[in-house]
């Protein structure tokens, strides 16, 4: 893949042979972080589990203190009474089988997060093949599905992220924006490391943290120490 001259400067500025503290490793993320917008900070962490076994999958939500930075469009699947108390919480879309053709048939993904009560999941099933590949479908361990979703729909907008195991048990989360401090940055990564530790499987067997590495959306990856982590 071919590098601008910007991120080869960038590059220079990190040692791939070093695991740096977290100040050290934010602070080098934001230093190399050199597009013309606000770039993203993302989490890759690579854990020590075989997510093809289900008692070693790790998935779950956090509500990160100072939030992504990124407006999230959430669109709940509801019905009766939960209609009216969605909208209120500040979802941008709610409706039912009435959205079913407008995703399917239109391709219509103007949203970021769905959020569906219980009773509503036998509709929502019918958009898995939409869905589930965007990592959209509403799942229980991620507090997507449920009846209180005054909670769900703030919590998303406070700042909620899911993370999950890819194929390669990496998980792949976004903590903020450059243009956050380096505290705020701090405190997100802290809070989504603790709950991914606290998500340990029992059955995980040897080092859980293989390897953490903190980067903007255009700038290198930069290595944290997972020993001061864990």
């Amino acid at each position: 893949m071919k590098r601008g001259k910007k991120y080869a400067e960038a590059a220079k500025l990190v040692d791939r042979s070093v695991q740096y503290d977290v100040e050290e490793a934010i602070g080098l993320v934001k230093k190399t972080a050199v597009a013309k917008f606000d770039e993203t900070v993302e989490a890759h962490i690579r854990l020590g589990v075989d997510g093809r076994h289900a008692d070693q999958q790790v998935r779950g939500a956090v509500v990160l203190p100072h939030g992504t930075g990124k407006t999230v469009r959430v669109l709940v699947f509801a019905k009766g009474d939960k209609v009216a108390e969605a909208e209120a919480a500040g979802a941008d879309f709610v409706g039912g089988d009435e959205l079913i053709p407008k995703i399917q048939n239109e391709g219509w993904l103007e949203f970021d997060v769905v959020v569906a009560t219980p009773d509503m999941m036998g509709v929502v099933g019918r958009l898995g093949r939409v869905l589930g590949p965007k990592g959209l479908m509403p799942n229980p361990k991620a507090g997507t599905v449920t009846m209180d979703v005054t909670k769900a729909v703030q919590d998303i907008k406070a700042g909620k992220i899911e993370y999950r195991l890819d194929k390669a048990n990496i998980i792949h989360v976004p903590v903020g924006k450059v243009s956050f401090t380096e505290d705020q940055l701090k405190e997100n990564f802290n809070t989504l490391m603790e709950a991914i530790i606290k998500a340990k499987p029992s059955s995980a067997k040897g080092q859980y943290l293989r390897s953490v590495t903190l980067a903007s959306t255009m700038g290198p990856g930069v290595k944290v120490n997972t020993l001061k982590l864990a």
